[in-house]
């Protein structure tokens, strides 16, 4: 009989014969509620075809379900205590191949081309709280993958898919519409995990987008976003004002449009390119 792998009781022995202990500082947080990783798997619309790179996977819940519906899974895994651990749980899987080493170092396209020949690329993961931010930031830059599933906190799943105006929208906000058509798709409790986290997580998909959503200079697009949130109770001009001057922001503004009083959480993706292709213009 296969074990099962979200049975927390099941797997201790395992992990306390590897000398496995939790560690906040690397955001270990394992499944075990058996209809998450299944969910996520049949929400990833993987088939023989398939990919996957995944992120942490801890004991192998995910990637067991992952393998069943895929070419191939390609798991990074920075925690070497795990290694026993996954080689009883899914090293035996035929398709899955597990690369101990920290993913932030890794040259992501060129592994998958390496390790994931002739299959199209996609990222489904529970990524570890402490590194949410940076792991997306790098996947978003690879440009490589047609689609990323995620589990993060749910206040970063709500500041990945918020739209101007919303309270949680913010400069990741235009990072991930910058780069990929996002969308919630459902809320998981602390209930579902081991250790219990302080908060609710949920799982975003995002559809990488083949080309830029606009025309305009993504350096300077990225320039204006962030200084436009780096102190985002100012109004525009001000906030500005260390990028170009706030006569030069007033007079772009205007050009564009838009109230002087305005804030950086008032425009859109498109408003922000507009304002910089402005900005830029000499």
């Amino acid at each position: 009989m296969s074990m099962d792998l979200c049975d927390y009781n099941a797997m201790r022995p395992l992990l306390e014969r590897a000398g496995f202990r939790f560690s906040k500082g690397k955001g270990q947080n394992f499944l075990t509620a058996a209809w998450v990783p299944e969910r996520i798997a049949g929400e990833a619309g993987l088939g023989p075809g398939s990919g996957v790179v995944e992120i942490g996977p801890g004991v192998g819940c995910l990637t067991e379900k992952l393998a069943a519906h895929a070419g191939k899974v390609l798991c990074y895994e920075v925690d070497r205590a795990l290694e026993p651990v996954l080689a009883a749980t899914v090293g035996k899987l035929d398709n899955v191949e597990i690369v101990f080493a920290d993913v932030m170092g890794r040259d992501l396209r060129a592994d998958a081309a390496e390790r994931l020949p002739g299959l199209s690329w996609s990222v489904c993961a529970n990524l570890p709280y402490s590194i949410t931010t940076p792991a997306l930031t790098k996947l978003y830059h690879a440009r490589c993958f047609e689609s990323i599933l995620v589990m993060v906190q749910q206040e970063v799943a709500q500041r990945m898919c918020a739209g101007a105006g919303d309270k949680d929208y913010g400069a990741f906000s235009l990072l991930t519409e910058w780069y990929a058509e996002p969308e919630m798709l459902f809320s998981v409790g602390p209930e579902c995990f081991v250790p219990r986290p302080k908060v609710r997580s949920a799982v975003v998909r995002l559809k990488m987008r083949q080309a830029p959503p606009a025309e305009v200079d993504e350096g300077a697009f990225f320039r204006t976003v962030r200084a436009a949130f780096d102190q985002r109770r100012k109004t525009l001009p001000n906030a500005l004002e260390g990028l170009c001057g706030k006569e030069r922001a007033r007079e772009a503004l205007r050009a564009c449009g838009f109230s002087e009083t305005v804030r950086g959480e008032a425009l859109s993706l498109s408003d922000f390119a507009a304002l910089t292709r402005e900005i830029v213009r000499s």
